[in-house]
């Protein structure tokens, strides 16, 4: 059976997804997805993959997507960073039984993807894109589907839009930032470069930003006129975002913990999402916040979930009628709603001595260490010390190093030349000498050449000199012992 292409391959194989919940690094893992579901949804994303990982990996081939089958899982995209076209193409072969499609990142703005050169890095790039689709498109018994950011110029992403297309893309997903909008940069998705892009392409078309709310979904499909609606950040704070529905806190963090019990995750995965469930509510317990950090089973993930709803049920209890949500929430804090992210003035403001601006309660300020140490942690360095109390952070504690003589580098501890190894390698390749400490025996296997050799004269050719003899075999000993 041909494999069906846009417009097709959106309404049949997708079953006209309308509401997406977006691939998300570490959070839209096979639990998180199947709650999302259960609460709306209609399509989902894996993770972004990294396909060379994907091809060479089994273990991650397995924690990824050769897990438990589930049927509930589907329709299903998996999604891969790539920037080589038979990389991307052999990971997909390895996926494309798992899922209903094949997606191509090329929106991640991140500065692992600008190291890795990979997502919204490759936009520039076209001729390798249409080599990767063209080949993809090609190879892959499922279609291929793209997720973008545009660029500042709308008449530019609309021809990056329309290459994609003609490469063989058969979806496209939009999100309305460029790759410098990011972070407290963020600012606002431009739904206007969307709608431009649905107008001048064939294929189905997704819209990613500016989604909080149900009313949100429904107001960019009526501008756009995109065919479907993706959510990530507005999903993980609320997953019944497309129910359009704002339930309680702990309802959905206590659906997704069972979830998770049947289909496990790493704890970093979970741990992460109740605190965007629990966001609002962190900010007045937290105390609770650090245990959540600080937690390392499930069990007692799941003994802090049940610690905050107490307390929320106990704040409720006490409730005065006619009170009003505070810190300028639009419901409770514990109830699921979103977070709007502070621009880079709130940011700063938030990190200084209020705390606070016009009702948002910022991050938490540095705190001094509990022995009295004025020197102020990183909030990085203040969570190691949450799971490690007895750890310094004194550069003077630092465990010193020697040196090696020629590089500077720590040199080997066993090293008779007081070198890395680098540098020993070329030291002794060049002298032909040994050094156990770093393996290399450069001279004892050049000595068991040359006995190997006078062993064997008695039945090599006559033509070959004696001199002859020696030279090729140095070379052949010292080429062995330099590739050791």
């Amino acid at each position: 059976m041909p494999k069906l292409r846009g417009e097709a391959f959106w309404r049949e194989t997708l079953r006209s997804a309308h509401y997406v919940v977006a691939p998300m690094v570490d959070q839209s893992e096979l639990a998180w997805r199947l709650l999302s579901r259960r609460h709306g949804a209609q399509l989902c994303y894996t993770p972004m993959l990294h396909a060379q990982v994907f091809l060479r990996d089994a273990n991650y081939r397995r924690e990824n997507l050769y897990g438990e089958a589930c049927p509930e899982d589907r329709p299903l995209i998996v999604q891969f960073c790539a920037n080589d076209p038979e990389v991307f193409v052999q990971a997909a072969l390895l996926a494309q039984d798992y899922c209903d499609a094949i997606d191509l990142n090329l929106g991640c703005p991140q500065m692992i993807a600008k190291r890795g050169h990979y997502g919204a890095f490759l936009q520039e790039e076209w001729d390798l894109l249409q080599r990767m689709i063209l080949l993809a498109n090609e190879k892959l018994s499922v279609p291929i589907t793209c997720k973008i950011r545009v660029f500042p110029d709308i008449d530019k992403t609309v021809k990056y839009a329309q290459m994609l297309e003609k490469a063989g893309c058969q979806l496209l997903t939009v999100h309305g930032r460029t790759k410098e909008q990011k972070g407290p940069l963020a600012g606002v998705a431009s739904w206007e470069h969307i709608q431009a892009v649905r107008k001048a392409v064939n294929i189905p078309v997704f819209a990613n930003g500016n989604i909080q709310c149900l009313s949100d979904v429904e107001e960019c499909i009526r501008k756009t006129g995109v065919h479907g609606v993706m959510s990530a950040e507005g999903n993980l704070h609320n997953p019944a975002l497309f129910e359009g529905r704002n339930p309680l806190v702990w309802e959905m963090a206590e659906e997704y913990l069972e979830i998770v019990r049947k289909y496990p995750c790493p704890l970093s995965y979970v741990r992460a999402h109740l605190f965007k469930l629990w966001h609002h509510t962190l900010q007045v317990y937290q105390q609770l916040r650090e245990e959540l950090a600080k937690v390392k089973t499930l069990e007692g993930i799941v003994d802090v979930n049940r610690e905050l709803k107490l307390r929320c049920q106990e704040e409720i209890a006490n409730q005065k009628e006619g009170e009003k949500p505070k810190e300028g929430l639009p419901f409770f804090h514990w109830i699921c709603q979103p977070y709007i992210r502070p621009g880079p003035k709130e940011r700063c403001r938030e990190n200084g001595d209020s705390g606070t601006e016009k009702g948002v309660r910022g991050k938490r300020a540095l705190e001094e260490e509990e022995d009295g140490n004025s020197e102020l942690l990183s909030k990085n360095k203040q969570k190691k010390k949450l799971r490690n109390p007895n750890k310094s952070f004194d550069p003077s504690l630092k465990p010193k190093y020697a040196k090696c003589d020629q590089c500077g580098n720590p040199k080997g501890n066993k090293c008779v030349f007081n070198m890395c190894r680098g540098c020993c390698k070329k030291r002794a390749f060049k002298e032909v000498a040994d050094c156990p400490g770093h393996g290399l025996l450069f001279k004892t296997k050049y000595e068991k050449s040359l006995s190997w050799q006078h062993s064997q004269r008695g039945i090599q050719t006559p033509e070959i000199s004696q001199r002859g003899e020696a030279e090729v075999g140095d070379t052949a000993v010292l080429k062995e012992a330099g590739d050791s």
